[in-house]
Formats: structure tokens, C-alpha cells, sequence
């Protein structure tokens, strides 16, 4: 695993080296174990690495033999060995035995189409001198991070936004747009980044940039348009082969390798398909939360010992202030997703054995393990029992006027009636994934609203929704969840707070080949008889512990309203209320008062405002130079 960055002028002006070794340091975390550059008068790429495969020879950036492609790479490339061998038989001659050099001999035997051809998780850049035009990619599920900044002359890329910016003479400005969309998702959604000059590339696209400026392509989208007919036992046969094999491919390493084990039928998963491929013992890292309610160490020690895996327990303290503050910096956006804490402990519990670390997520994405695909569904069931029309002209106006109540009122019950209702699919997915819109916009200063005028961030779901090639309910918010919260949430997180620590970490349930086994089975099996993820649990119980799966679905959270009340409550009062000119603190100062008196949980928006305001105060008030250097912090 890697960072990668790069300056291309095409107006000929040459690129300073100082520039391009600055942006490579601020990606020291991603890369500890060296640096590389290429320059050419116009052309400047630099990468830091990660050593994992061809460890004595695999430096970066890579070219072709006559060295008029270069590539930097950062990720893995599964099935480098078959294409390496494909290459060779037509003449490609290979200088290492690394993945990396398998990119540019596909480039130059395949040219744009190369990318279908790559099975792994990556975010490249493609220099081709002859044809004076540089190509950035991203894996199909956005893995990894790519950012640029264009400005029809000049390219800046990173894979950090602290990179981009240590590249640029000039700041950034604020996205309005892109700060509505965190406050409604707690994430920035691409290809936005939350500064309007800076942009990601999207999950399997890439983009051509050149002197006559840019074109973007989509290489791969995930269809559910053929449904097969199979029985079960068919499916969960195909399904457990599948599994152990995008394993099998994951266990490719020089190095140290393990898997993160929650408890969770995922990584459990995981974990018990690698003691079945593996010849020795798989290690398994588990963190442990002393809140009552937030730790599956239990079952993740039931399930250890039943698979005869190494387990690794630790148990922490998390020292809020201190890892927040730690967090900002690697996210470098706003960033509310609080399982980020979690995640980032135990990356750094597995980096102290191992530098290579698999994970189950991608699991509920593909087999619809999240409570609102079973809302869903049960809310498809009740809109049945009604007439279109009475749903769209009665119940659908009278759950927009409803005023809203508190969680368990009379008036709380109604509106959520008539939501379920009269809402449609889309409509009732939106209400699910996105904070409220009155709490939101009541919290923005006037100035604000104003510069936002009547943007309404859930547009871009609905854009990618009405792209979905079916009509099934379920599998069509299942797409949108691929294609929003998989990648600008789940990945995201994964990968900042993996490489905060220098872990890489491989998902096989997000290989793209077991995603499309999955979106070819009838969305009926993934929820059956009111059974979330059936035709996974299915196919897999015989792996686990008798009774294992009966237990009810736990996230992997840390107590965030506990925190706000507790141990968290006198800093996060003085962050909440620094003034400026984007927040209502009027409105501010009336739900952190409903929270601390236990009228209502107001935990997930206080902490999107909490966030927020700890970015600002790393990346907003300080200058480019202060972003690239990386912050002290106390012992975590």
C-alpha cells in the first residue's frame, strides 16, 4: 500500500522537485518504507511505499522498457501474475516481479480498456509521454483515494487532499455544496471534496487529462439486471467458493499478514475461510470497549477458538480528544462517521503484528444487512395494502405536515405512519441515511442558506438511484449504497484510519466478481422470512459455533452520547460554540441543552458539528505549509 502524487504543466512550465518531495512527505503514513520520483521538465511524480509484494525490487514509479509510460500505483493487483504471463507472451519484457509493472505493459498493450482487465483495489496514475496526456484511476468500489485539482493548464493530484494542497501556490475555498452534503450524510460525497477547487476522482472511472483539457469514463458499474433461477443450495455452494477464493487471492504477502474479527458475521466469515485455506493458525485482532453495550469481544473469542485462529484482544480507553484530534488530520474533510475511532484502534492493535490485515466489510452492502433493506421491505409490504393514489395525494402531504415529535409520542408514531406510507422507496431510504432537513438547515447561519439557495443534497442520490437497471426495491437502494455510502463512507473510513497506522487492509467481500455473483441472486434470499442476509448465513453456518448466528446485528460504534455527557462534555461545549459565519448557534445551544437533559439523543448531529469544527481548526485557520507537516500528538 502507498501514496502516490504528481504535478503535470501543459503549458510546458517546468515542476519543482521541492514541490513534488513536499507532497510525498505530508504521505509519509501511507508509505514508511521509501520514496520515489520521476521528473521530466513538465512532469513531476512522486510515491511513497508500503512494502508488501517484490519487496527488493518493487520501487516506484514504474516504466516500460523504452520508458515513455510511467506509472505510480498505489493498492494490489490480485490477478498481477496471470496478466504478467499474458504480457510476456507477447513480448512484454519485465524488470520486477511486482504488480505494479504489470499496469504500464497493460497500458500499452490495451491502452484505455486496461483497467477492466485489473482485479484488486488501486488509485493510479498513468503518464504517457508520447501522447503528452496523464491518466488517473480508481478501483471499481473507491478503495483508494485519488484527489486532483485541474485548472485546464495544470494537474495536481494526491491521495490526500493534504497532498493537493502542498502542490498548490494558492488556498482553497470552502464548497458550500459540499458542507450541506456532510451535514445531510456525515460524509463528502464524490466527486466533491469539501473545497470547490478540489476533486475526486470517482469509484471505476478514469480520467484523461491532456493540453486540450479533461475526459472522464466509466470502466464498470455493478448490474442487478440478470437474476438467475437456482435453488438455494446451488447459491450457497457458489457463494462459499466464491468467498474462499477472493480470500485465497487476498493472502498474497511478503510480509506479516491477519484479518480484523468484530464478532460480526462478516469478519467472522473471513477469518473462518482463511483457517480452512491457510496452513498455520490466521491471526485475528479484536478491540474490546469497557461500555456496556458497545463490545463483541465475546463472540469474537467464541468464534477464534472455534476456527483455531491466533486471537489477539485489546481492550481500550479511547482517549477522545486525542484520537479525534488524530483523525482530522488522516481525513483531511469532515468526517462523522464515529466507527472511524474503532476502526482506527484496530488497525493500530494488527499493525503491531502484522502489516497486512483483511476485513469483512461489504457484507451488508452486498446481502442487505442493514435494518433499513428489512425497513424496506416491510415498508414495501405496508404500501401495498393502500392505492397509489390515496398514498401519494392523502398520506404522502400529511407526512410532510406532520410536525415532527419526540421518539415515543403519539404524534411521533403518527408521522411515521403516514411516512412509511406515502413515501416511496427512494423517498424512505433518503429519510433513513440522512439527518433531518429541518434540524440541518435550522442549524445554518443565514449567509449560508443564502450562498446554498435551494440545493438539496439528496438530488445525487436520486441521479445515481434512477440509474439502478431494475425495478426490485431492495436491490435498487443496494446499488445506491454501493455507489454513496459504500464507497464515501465505508471505504473512506477504512482506508484513513488503516493507513494512519501503515496497515493495509483487503476486503474479499468487495471483490468485484463476488459482487456480481451476489447481484445476480433474487433479492428474496438476501432477506428471507424477516431474516437479514439469509442466503450469506446460510451458506456459511457451518462455519460457526452453534448459535452464533442467532444473535442480534451489533455495530461497530463507541458511545458517542455518553461521551457528550460525560468525559467529553466540557471540551466539546467549548469547540461546539466558537463562532463563525456558517452555523445557527442559537440552534446549536438548543440541542446540545435537549441532549444533556435527556429529552432527545441528539448525538449524531452535536458530533457532525464536532467534527466539523475540529477540521476547521486543523485545515480552515492554518496554512498550506501547517497542513503538510504532520501534527504531534500524545500517545494513543
Amino acid at each position: 500500500m502507498c501514496g502516490i502524487c504528481g504535478i503535470v504543466d501543459f503549458d510546458g512550465c517546468p515542476v519543482d522537485a521541492k514541490t513534488i518531495h513536499r507532497m510525498a512527505d505530508t504521505l509519509w503514513h501511507r508509505g514508511p518504507d521509501g520514496a520515489g520520483y520521476h521528473f521530466e521538465p513538465h512532469v513531476g511524480l512522486g510515491h511513497r511505499r508500503l512494502s508488501i509484494i517484490d519487496i527488493d525490487n518493487g520501487r516506484q514509479p514504474i516504466s516500460n522498457e523504452d520508458e515513455t509510460i510511467w506509472t505510480v500505483f498505489n493498492g494490489e493487483i490480485y490477478n498481477y501474475l496471470d496478466l504478467r504471463s499474458q504480457l510476456q507472451s507477447k513480448g512484454h519484457i519485465f524488470r520486477t516481479n511486482s504488480d505494479t509493472e504489470v499496469i504500464v505493459h497493460l497500458y500499452e498493450e490495451l491502452g484505455e480498456e486496461c483497467f477492466v482487465q485489473l482485479r484488486g483495489m488501486f488509485a493510479l496514475a498513468l503518464w504517457d509521454r508520447k501522447r503528452n496526456q496523464i491518466l488517473l484511476a480508481r478501483d471499481r468500489v473507491g478503495k483508494k483515494p485519488l484527489f486532483y485539482f485541474h485548472d485546464r493548464s495544470r494537474l495536481v493530484f494526491g491521495s490526500e487532499l493534504k497532498s493537493v494542497s502542498a502542490g498548490c501556490v494558492s488556498g482553497f475555498n470552502l464548497n458550500a455544496t459540499a458542507l450541506a452534503d456532510y451535514f445531510a450524510f456525515q460524509y463528502v460525497p464524490a466527486p466533491k471534496s469539501i473545497y470547490r477547487e478540489v476533486r475526486k476522482v470517482p469509484a471505476a472511472h478514469y480520467i484523461v487529462f491532456s493540453e486540450n483539457g479533461s475526459r472522464q469514463h466509466a470502466y464498470w458499474d455493478l448490474s442487478f439486471a440478470q437474476v438467475e433461477d437456482r435453488s438455494e443450495d446451488e447459491w450457497c455452494e457458489s457463494l462459499r467458493q466464491s468467498l474462499l477464493e477472493t480470500v485465497r487471492v487476498r493472502l498474497m504477502s511478503e510480509v506479516p499478514l491477519g484479518s480484523f474479527l468484530s464478532g460480526g458475521l462478516d469478519s467472522s466469515a473471513v477469518v473462518a475461510c482463511m483457517a480452512q485455506i491457510m496452513d498455520t493458525p490466521p491471526n485475528a485482532f479484536t478491540v474490546d470497549f469497557k461500555e456496556e453495550g458497545y463490545s463483541e469481544a465475546e463472540h469474537a473469542r467464541t468464534l477464534a477458538d472455534h476456527v483455531g485462529a491466533c486471537h489477539h484482544e485489546e481492550t481500550v480507553r479511547p482517549d477522545a480528544t486525542d484520537v479525534v484530534e488524530r483523525l482530522v488530520w488522516h481525513y483531511d474533510e469532515p468526517f462523522a462517521d464515529s466507527s472511524a475511532i474503532p476502526t482506527y484502534y484496530v488497525s493500530k492493535a494488527a499493525r503491531e503484528h502484522v502489516t497486512v490485515a483483511l476485513s469483512g466489510d461489504g457484507g451488508d452492502e452486498n446481502f442487505a444487512g442493514y435494518k433499513r433493506y428489512a425497513r424496506e421491505v416491510e415498508d414495501s409490504a405496508l404500501r401495498a395494502k393502500f392505492p397509489v393514489s390515496l398514498r401519494r395525494n392523502l398520506f404522502a402531504p400529511l407526512g410532510r405536515w406532520c410536525p415532527p415529535g419526540s421518539g415515543g409520542s403519539r404524534i411521533f408514531r403518527s408521522k411515521s405512519f403516514l411516512q412509511r406510507v406515502g413515501d416511496g422507496p427512494l423517498e424512505g431510504y433518503l429519510r433513513r441515511v440522512s439527518s433531518p432537513r429541518h434540524i440541518r438547515e435550522s442549524l445554518f447561519s443565514g449567509d449560508l442558506l443564502h450562498e446554498l439557495h435551494d440545493y438539496d443534497p439528496l438530488e445525487q442520490f436520486r441521479e445515481h438511484y434512477n440509474r439502478a437497471n431494475t425495478e426490485d426495491a431492495l436491490s435498487r437502494i443496494q446499488y445506491l449504497d454501493v455507489k454513496t455510502y459504500l464507497t464515501d463512507d465505508i471505504c473512506v473510513k477504512v482506508d484513513r484510519a488503516s493507513m494512519a497506522v501503515s496497515l493495509e487492509v483487503r476486503a474479499p467481500l468487495l471483490d468485484h466478481r463476488l459482487m456480481e455473483l451476489a447481484a445476480r441472486m433474487p433479492s428474496c434470499l438476501k432477506f428471507k422470512d424477516r431474516v437479514a442476509k439469509y442466503i450469506f448465513k446460510r451458506a456459511f453456518s457451518n462455519m460457526f459455533p452453534k448459535g452464533f448466528l442467532e444473535r442480534r446485528k451489533q455495530g461497530f460504534t463507541v458511545p458517542i452520547a455518553e461521551w457528550f455527557r460525560g468525559e467529553l462534555r466540557e471540551h466539546a461545549r467549548e469547540v461546539l460554540f466558537a463562532p463563525d459565519d456558517l452555523l445557527n448557534l442559537g440552534t446549536l445551544r438548543n440541542l446540545w441543552d435537549r441532549h444533556q437533559s435527556h429529552v432527545h439523543d441528539y448525538s449524531a448531529i452535536l458530533w457532525t458539528v464536532y467534527m466539523l469544527r475540529r477540521w476547521q481548526a486543523r485545515f480552515m485557520y492554518s496554512s498550506i505549509a501547517a497542513k503538510a507537516q504532520m501534527p504531534s500528538f500524545t500517545h494513543v
